[in-house]
């Protein structure tokens, strides 16, 4: 009799689970709506990672910074010209960005301000978050100039730090766009 019972038990167990496995989840039409508009963002997200790898690698992008900040610890400023940007296309920088001077105190904020055509070894490397572009030049000194930039694919976010021997590093956030 036990027999019996555990195996009819188990046989409707079975059969359950079988109508379960085979029955499609229905959703409520708030749910199909919220389901196609996260599956539109993600291809929203997927096309402009896409998009920003392509301008990194097509070495023809700019970088607009927002803020800037001495290194290791100074203030943080705000840039609020538009017209301050690092320009990158055919092996050729144009550079215009705030800068500071100094390594002990005072401090003081000049402006890099040149087209330099000779970008000594420029790499692109790709990162989790996105990719890793730097050169150095000399921007017509006797001292090199190091321009490290960290591209964030999936936000078109920038990280550009500026190091010299004579200097603290210089670091800005900022986006990157395409150049006209």
């Amino acid at each position: 009799m036990k027999k019996t019972v555990i195996i009819l038990l188990g046989l409707l167990m079975c059969t359950a689970a079988v109508t379960v496995i085979g029955q499609k989840k229905t959703l409520s039409p708030k749910q199909e709506r919220r389901e196609v508009r996260e599956k539109r963002r993600a291809e929203r997200v997927a096309n402009y990672e896409k998009f920003m790898d392509s301008l990194v690698l097509s070495r023809n992008f700019q970088f607009n910074p927002q803020s800037m900040q001495r290194q290791p610890a100074g203030p943080l400023r705000q840039i609020m010209n538009p017209e301050f940007s690092l320009g990158l296309w055919d092996g050729t920088a144009d550079i215009c960005l705030p800068y500071i001077k100094g390594y002990v105190a005072p401090y003081y904020v000049t402006m890099i301000n040149y087209t330099v055509s000779d970008l000594q070894g420029y790499t692109t490397e790709q990162t989790q978050e996105g990719w890793m572009v730097s050169f150095s030049t000399s921007l017509f000194s006797a001292s090199t100039y190091t321009f490290t930039l960290e591209i964030y694919s999936r936000t078109g976010g920038a990280t550009l730090t500026i190091t010299n021997s004579w200097y603290s590093p210089v670091q800005y956030t900022g986006s990157i766009s395409q150049l006209y």
